[in-house]
């Protein structure tokens, strides 16, 4: 296994874990806001949530790399103001993971939350605690599976992603190529004994984190009805 290799699944495990993080405080909110609210333009913010469950990640890398480019008014803004550009870098590729992966977190924490008693949230309510306290204090220790699914479901799609991906980031090393993107370019080159490296290692340490998150559900699920 040379530095490359390395090189690859670090940048892989990088942006699964940063996706992962970012769309648990992005999620967090926009779940709450589904699960506990009715509001005019909910059908729409649902539809826009659960858009890339559906929607081809070519699509969706190809609207990206249109809106981001250098050409056009959104990231020449960027580049011009912030130094920041999205296209064939890191930070794109990051971004297309947090869209493209947003359903992922979104939904288990949402429906976490409507599976909450309403009664322990009133009365936390009447203690006089507030929304956050009651949020972080009563909420989320009640829906440790959701919040536990969301998580891993998240890091996991990450990790498989490809269309998305090459589409904003292309293959650069170490910069946007990463396992997904490998696996496809050995497979083309016919080295396929390369391709098989990757291709384990991601389905050991993708079946691992499964194993994990059932033996962790049913212990969530036997200390509930204890």
């Amino acid at each position: 296994m040379g530095a490359d290799f390395v090189q690859t699944l670090f940048l892989t495990f990088k942006l699964a874990t940063l996706t992962t993080i970012i769309l648990f405080f992005i999620g967090l909110p926009v779940a709450y806001l589904l699960a506990f609210y009715n509001f005019r333009l909910k059908s729409v913010v649902e539809t826009f949530v659960s858009l890339p469950l559906v929607l081809p990640p070519t699509v969706l890398g190809f609207y990206l790399i249109i809106f981001f480019s250098p050409d056009s008014f959104v990231g020449k803004f960027l580049e011009e103001t912030a130094g920041i550009r999205l296209v064939f870098t890191f930070e794109g590729i990051l971004l297309g993971s947090i869209i493209y992966s947003l359903p992922f977190m979104v939904h288990p924490l949402q429906s976490g939350f409507s599976s909450v008693n309403r009664s322990i949230i009133e009365a936390s309510y009447t203690l006089g605690k507030g929304k956050l306290q009651t949020l972080w204090k009563v909420i989320l220790p009640n829906m440790k599976q959701a919040v536990l699914t969301g998580i891993v479901l998240t890091f996991a799609h990450t990790i498989g992603e490809f269309g998305v991906v090459l589409m904003i980031g292309g293959s650069i090393p170490g910069e946007t190529k990463v396992a997904s993107i490998a696996i496809y370019e050995e497979v083309e080159a016919l080295n396929y004994g390369r391709a098989n490296l990757y291709a384990l290692v991601l389905f050991v340490i993708t079946f691992a984190i499964l194993i994990v998150v059932y033996t962790l559900n049913k212990r969530f699920t036997k200390a509930e009805n204890l």
